[in-house]
């Protein structure tokens, strides 16, 4: 809510402080989701993720065969080899939680996999983006799509369908 009030209170300051100010809006998950480099991107990125999920339950199937082999056997086992066969099976856990946070966790491979294939795309559309707000005199471009940043947007502002004209994609494009 906070900053809802804090947006509309910038919107209307910048309003009445310069009426020279032109501002327009486009929607980005619009011009992604029309964007053929972006969608094999994230086909992809999907396909990668996949992969790795797999190996991720695969690993973890390993783990619990281990647990339910180990609780089948520990009757003819010594409180040393079950203190032993619990660290491996422990040790396994671990293996596959770090795995897991390689591939998946922050900065991890599928994150900059994501860089390698989708950057480039962003790169591109930020770019015309700008030289379209410079050439039509834009100070302003918000992101309909970014979340509550706009309580109210005439679609006469709303420029998507030029910056995927400007990449060369029809708005019929799918």
């Amino acid at each position: 809510m906070k900053k809802i009030l804090a947006l509309a209170a910038i919107l209307l300051s910048l309003n009445f402080s310069s009426q020279a100010q032109k501002y327009c809006f486009v929607d980005m998950d619009y011009i992604l989701a029309k964007v053929p480099a972006y969608k094999d991107a994230q086909t992809e990125l999907d396909k990668v993720a996949d992969v790795w999920q797999k190996d991720v339950e695969a690993k973890m199937k390993q783990v619990d065969d281990a647990y339910k082999q180990f609780q089948a056997e520990q009757v003819l086992m010594t409180d040393q080899m079950k203190a032993q066969k619990i660290k491996e099976i422990e040790q396994k856990e671990r293996d596959v939680k770090e795995f897991q946070k390689t591939k998946f966790g922050p900065g991890g491979d599928l994150f900059k996999k994501r860089q390698e294939l989708v950057k480039p795309t962003q790169d591109k559309i930020y770019d015309e983006m700008k030289k379209y707000a410079e050439a039509k005199g834009y100070d302003i471009i918000f992101d309909k799509s970014s979340g509550p940043m706009m309580l109210y947007a005439s679609e006469r502002l709303n420029k998507s369908d030029d910056i995927l004209s400007a990449l060369g994609i029809s708005k019929t494009t799918k």
